[in-house]
């Protein structure tokens, strides 16, 4: 069993420690919750106070051109290209996450006459089936989810388009994208794969897979911030065929010359549609920046020993308490999260907020806990720890308050 002592020393030879001083943390608190908000980017308060000062509050309209503004979300995108193995012009930072969802569905569906159905499974995360269900009813197009072990199987010449979700909101289970892909393209079909729970906190390498779409939020591991603006990533050989069900202004070929009649970009462009929410994209940019910073193959490399020291100190020190993993065990299987079953998983994790350890609960018993490497040190797990065994102990959960359901946990 690993020591307080061995826990410190991890800390200590730490390549990646001095990251967490660029971000607001307050005293005392365990943030295990990055897989759903990640936290305040110093950086990024400085960045939108110069922004609004100076970049809105003197140059007003002149800021589009004079700083940038216009060209931020292909600027931005070609940042998290390098962080998911895209090329240069193949990602776009706009809109939500849903939305850039239906206008790869849309656009894989018309890419595909003949070809009439929307495959996924079971257990994906729902807004993306409710994108699927939303599109078929306008377009006719059928939806067919399946439980994931018929997924391969399902795969045939009615199959216009497979969406996934790369690592699991529940268990943090991670897709093998490559073979999935390949297996969809042997089949005919195109895969759109959501990277929300994915970007910023496992390797992915879009361009070795040959992904044709994909999607992902701002706001989770890439800190951007609450409702910060997702990516869409489209394969440059798919571009010019690839139409965007929202042909707003900004995706238009010369969205200045106010042309009546809509003539597309002939790059990611043509998936912008309406105006950049700037201050929301600058903030993004300062989380992005900071992961760029950081040695990739270190932050994966310190996540899992994370991963490991919280599934083994849960194992050891919560022994006949209830707990069982939810997560696989492997390192190469599991995102960036680590999942835990207990029948009072809602009303444990509530006592643990209280307690100042952040992380939250998926129904029906699920605590989750996110390994963000960034800012999260050992010493931070060890406590986490040591205060859900005071929870248990205690018998804290039984409390009536914590067992309250809220809309947001």
């Amino acid at each position: 069993m690993t020591t307080l002592a061995q826990i410190e020393a991890m800390d200590a030879a730490d390549a990646l420690a001095g990251f967490r001083a660029h971000f607001h943390l307050p005293a005392g608190l365990v943030y295990l919750d990055g897989n759903s908000l990640g936290p305040l980017p110093i950086r990024a308060q400085a960045r939108i106070a110069q922004v609004t000062a100076r970049e809105w509050g003197d140059g007003l309209i002149n800021s589009w051109e004079t700083a940038g503004w216009i060209d931020a979300p292909a600027r931005i995108g070609d940042k998290i290209a390098r962080l998911i193995g895209a090329g240069k012009g193949e990602v776009l930072v706009a809109d939500s996450t849903s939305i850039n969802l239906f206008k790869c569905l849309a656009a894989a569906l018309a890419m595909q006459p003949g070809r009439t159905v929307m495959l996924s499974e079971s257990g994906n995360f729902p807004t993306d089936l409710y994108m699927m269900q939303g599109l078929a009813g306008l377009t006719g197009a059928r939806c067919e989810v399946v439980q994931p072990d018929r997924l391969l199987a399902s795969l045939d010449a009615s199959v216009a388009v497979l969406t996934l979700t790369h690592v699991n909101y529940r268990s943090a289970a991670i897709h093998d994208l490559a073979a999935i892909t390949r297996a969809a393209h042997d089949a005919g079909a195109l895969v759109a794969w959501d990277l929300s729970h994915s970007v910023g906190a496992v390797p992915v390498d879009l361009e070795s897979a040959g992904v044709d779409f994909a999607v992902g939020c701002g706001y989770k591991f890439l800190n951007g911030g609450p409702g910060a603006p997702a990516f869409i990533y489209v394969a440059r050989r798919h571009q010019a065929a690839a139409p965007s069900v929202l042909s707003g202004w900004l995706g238009h070929r010369e969205p200045f010359a106010f042309d009546e009649t809509y003539q597309p970009d002939p790059g990611i462009g043509r998936f912008r549609c309406g105006t950049p929410p700037i201050l929301s994209l600058l903030a993004l940019e300062e989380g992005v920046d900071l992961l760029l910073e950081a040695d990739q193959a270190a932050l994966r490399g310190k996540q899992s020993a994370l991963s490991r020291l919280l599934i083994e100190l849960i194992g050891s020190h919560c022994e006949g308490m209830g707990f069982t993993l939810a997560s696989p065990h492997e390192d190469e299987l599991r995102g960036g999260h680590v999942s835990i079953r207990h029948a009072h998983g809602f009303a444990i994790m509530q006592a643990l907020k209280a307690r100042g350890v952040i992380g939250d609960f998926r129904g029906p018993d699920i605590l989750r806990f996110g390994i963000a490497p960034l800012y999260l040190r050992f010493g931070d797990i060890y406590e986490a720890v040591t205060r859900l065994v005071r929870v248990m102990r205690e018998e804290a959960w039984r409390r009536p308050e914590f067992n309250r359901r809220a809309s947001v946990t």
